[in-house]
């Protein structure tokens, strides 16, 4: 009993109090200062960075992805001092743990090496323009194929929304090979089933008429629709008659599914006899 009342008489109670009272006021006032920080600087990005981006002769994609870069930096850097003010303040020997074998300690406990990885290549997807927000891409990734449209270009990671959704977070390091359906005309090639007796001739001017007809309201087609015949699907083993629509990126699933459908009209309508299959839409360069 003795040497607990000893033990206690140690410690100035007070001062123990006034001590932690005042580092919580201080944490409490860094963290004020540093909302209000946040603040501040991201009106000024909005007011210069931002301004000055949309001004250059980038595409949207391109001023989308810098801006959102610029954005994921900012917040590093203002989260990094955030903590390192904090556990100043607490009294750990910050600059200690950031010198010699502290930091290796540290940064080898962190996983450091894949952080770097992510960082290297998410520097070079930045450099060499792999893609921008906005892109329709397919990424062949360590955990499998995804493909979606481009949400977010960071250092460390790369956000995909899947076609049904779903937002995916994707390391930098874990993308080996980027196939970005965003970059020049896309081709919707359409396979319309037919049986083996149906003349070729009347098919062919029927698809000529709905395309003299249709292509004038649909601009993003690029060119004139290439009619190749007959042939057969290599999916369903089916005869059909094959159509390839170049169109601007990002359509061709749309104008697949119009001219499937104009194509078909016209066909039934003429009296052409069509089977019933599944044919699902292709789109590729």
């Amino acid at each position: 009993m003795k040497f607990i009342t000893s033990y206690l008489g140690n410690f100035n109670i007070e001062e123990i109090i006034f001590e932690f009272s005042s580092k919580l006021l201080s944490i409490v006032l860094l963290l004020l200062l540093f909302f209000i920080s946040k603040k501040c600087i991201g009106y000024l990005f909005e007011k210069t960075v931002k301004k000055s981006i949309s001004l250059a002769r980038y595409s949207q994609g391109r001023q989308k992805t810098l801006i959102k870069l610029f954005h994921n930096l900012m917040d590093y850097s203002l989260y990094f001092l955030l903590i390192y003010w904090v556990l100043a303040i607490i009294g750990l020997p910050v600059s200690s743990l950031l010198a010699g074998a502290g930091i290796a300690g540290v940064a080898i406990g962190l996983g450091a090496q894949g952080f770097l990885s992510d960082l290297v290549n998410g520097f070079f997807i930045l450099l060499e323009r792999q893609f921008d927000v906005g892109d329709s891409v397919k990424l062949n990734a360590t955990t499998g194929n995804i493909s979606g449209t481009v949400s977010n270009v960071g250092i460390r990671t790369t956000q995909i929304r899947d076609f049904d959704g779903t937002l995916h977070f994707i390391p930098n390091r874990n993308i080996s090979i980027v196939s970005n359906l965003s970059r020049g005309d896309m081709r919707a090639q359409i396979d319309i089933p037919i049986y083996a007796n149906t003349n070729l001739e009347t098919v062919t001017t029927i698809i000529k008429k709905v395309n003299e007809e249709n292509l004038p309201n649909y601009p993003e087609i690029v060119g004139v629709p290439n009619i190749l015949g007959a042939t057969t699907s290599l999916t369903t083993g089916q005869m059909v008659f094959r159509v390839d629509i170049f169109v601007q990126n990002g359509k061709q699933v749309q104008i697949y599914y119009i001219f499937y459908r104009l194509y078909q009209e016209a066909l039934t309508t003429a009296g052409i006899p069509l089977p019933t299959v599944n044919i699902m839409p292709q789109a590729q360069k």
